[in-house]
């Protein structure tokens, strides 16, 4: 259900110096944001039915935000006077037909006296005399985020809704940890506020002229700024297609610096890669709920041998580490996987449960053929693969092309119909999920840092206290398999959660262990506490109130 995104334009100077006020009672924790809570209490002095005041929730907070800012904020008070004069409550109760400018606030039981009392309060709050006995009352509820053995604590009024909890959850419990054991050099950059509040992205990966671009120009029934499309390797870039007020292209280096934007971490892979790296803006409505990333086609055969001039494989496991689903694109005629592909697949290991598969251009084959195609499919993947598991595969011809049919026959045209519809679902699915992905990546990651931490201090543990440091540093690195297993056998540790010894021998071939942390129990129990008490608490606490 969306609601009209420019409320402020339909509401005139008087009523939205009203809302202003309320607006500001409501936001009890004076952050410009009112959650679930506190409109519970506020809307509940319209005297509406609770099924109207869920659909008003619902529609207000048409982003799944978890919370109402100023905008949404009028939306909810708009709905509510509506629904007090009788208006049924549906998706075009907002549109243009109903006067909105001189539509009045709804009445609000209680509201003024709890204002002037308000009032009354801040002016005595004022007076240097009351200052010094003043003392910050929490609720018992308030102290939801803390367990009996964690020393710091992070009051629930100052949480605002599950995104916010996690930011704040890892400045103070799981930033530390990854700061003393060099978790950012070793694994993944360090966390900002724009990767919590970054919308989901959808990465989009396979060899050349496997239709990647034509995909993308399908789903957006339009083509994005700067994109060229041919039978040769036309995208040589890795562009982020997202929302924006008009048509423009942002180059890699200035998009990388953005403090508002979730990519400051790529610029550890150099100026190579950003000036393969850009952004293109275009106002669309699906950009509003979902980013996506196009690549440069794999390469294959002789071209493999030209060397690109920043690590591809580096830069794809870092997209996929943000992404919420990752699409391999084939086609018919491009089955054979090519070393750099394997490489690229491989680099995506930890994030199976994202990876579709789409066999694209599927009508340039008839039944038969596309049967034995899938087969192959199916074999190669499997060995690159290397899991019991099968992948799903979308069948299907994604352009603007009316399918084949001569080829593909009426069965084909109705499978391919089927597949598209089905892709559709699941796209339109991740902004639903993106919350809950958001918490599955969270928990991920602290469980990886914390096998990090392991790792990290049992190897200044095996270094020698004075003599033969330089003889030690390289057994250890050279035994390196050995010295995960007794990681693992000491802490009771799943191998799978292990890193890639190769990739972490690598770095840690530029780093002298002996200056290395010892383990500190304290930052390891925070964790804990945070995987075993914060994360249930916090998504016991922010439910949707009206559910």
């Amino acid at each position: 259900m969306e609601i009209d995104s420019s409320p402020l334009s339909k509401c005139s100077k008087e009523h939205q110096m009203i809302y202003k006020e309320w607006f500001s009672y409501a936001d009890s924790d004076g952050d410009g944001r009112i959650t679930g809570t506190d409109a519970l209490k506020f809307f509940a002095m319209s005297n509406l039915p609770r099924e109207d005041l869920k659909q008003v929730w619902a529609m207000a907070d048409s982003k799944r935000q978890g919370f109402l800012g100023f905008k949404e904020f009028i939306s909810a008070m708009q709905l509510i006077s509506l629904a007090q004069g009788g208006h049924a409550l549906t998706k075009d109760t907002l549109s243009n037909e109903v006067d909105l400018e001189n539509l009045k606030p709804p009445v609000m039981e209680r509201l003024d006296k709890l204002l002037a009392k308000k009032n009354k309060r801040a002016h005595k709050t004022n007076d240097p005399e009351q200052n010094g006995s003043s003392q910050l009352q929490l609720s018992p509820s308030a102290h939801w985020f803390t367990s009996s053995k964690s020393a710091k604590k992070v009051p629930l009024s100052s949480v605002t809704s599950i995104i916010d909890g996690l930011k704040k959850l890892y400045v103070q419990k799981l930033k530390p940890l990854e700061v003393t054991y060099h978790y950012n050099d070793f694994v993944s950059p360090l966390l900002t506020n724009s990767d919590f509040e970054a919308k989901p992205m959808v990465m989009l990966l396979g060899q050349y002229s496997t239709g990647k671009t034509t995909f993308l120009k399908h789903i957006l029934k339009n083509s994005y700024p700067g994109a060229h499309i041919g039978p040769e390797p036309t995208t040589d870039r890795f562009v982020v297609v997202m929302n924006g007020p008009d048509d423009r292209s942002i180059p890699g280096n200035t998009i990388a610096v953005q403090a508002d934007m979730p990519f400051s971490g790529l610029t550890t892979f150099g100026t190579a890669f950003l000036s393969k790296f850009e952004c293109s803006q275009m106002p669309h409505p699906l950009l509003e709920h979902i980013t996506f990333v196009d690549t440069p086609g794999v390469l294959s055969g002789e071209k493999q041998r030209t060397q690109r001039s920043y690590e591809f494989t580096g830069v794809t496991s870092w997209f996929a580490s943000k992404c919420d689903l990752i699409l391999l694109l084939f086609d018919p005629h491009k089955l054979d996987i090519s070393d750099e592909f394997k490489r690229v697949i491989s680099s995506l290991r930890g994030h199976d449960d994202k990876i579709r598969v789409v066999l694209n251009k599927a009508d340039q084959v008839d039944t038969q053929q596309l049967m034995r195609i899938y087969g192959a499919l199916m074999w190669s993947l499997g060995k690159v693969l290397n899991t019991p598991e099968v992948m799903r595969v979308y069948i299907g011809s994604f352009n603007d092309k009316p399918v084949n049919e001569a080829v593909a026959g009426p069965l084909g045209k109705e499978l391919f119909e089927r597949e598209q519809e089905d892709l559709l679902s699941d796209l339109k699915d991740i902004p639903k999920k993106a919350c809950d992905r958001r918490i599955n990546e969270f928990v991920k990651r602290a469980r990886a840092a914390k096998i990090h931490a392991y790792i990290i201090s049992h190897l200044k543990k095996e270094m020698p206290a004075m003599m033969g440091k330089t003889k030690a540093q390289q057994r250890l690195i050279d035994n390196l398999e050995d010295e995960f297993a007794k990681v693992q056998r000491e802490h009771h540790l799943p191998a799978g959660d292990f890193p890639n010894v190769e990739q972490f021998r690598e770095v840690l071939s530029g780093y002298n262990i002996d200056k290395f942390e010892k383990l500190k129990s304290q930052k390891i129990q925070a964790v804990d506490d945070l995987l075993g008490y914060d994360i249930p608490k916090l998504l016991k606490s922010f439910q949707n109130p009206y559910g």
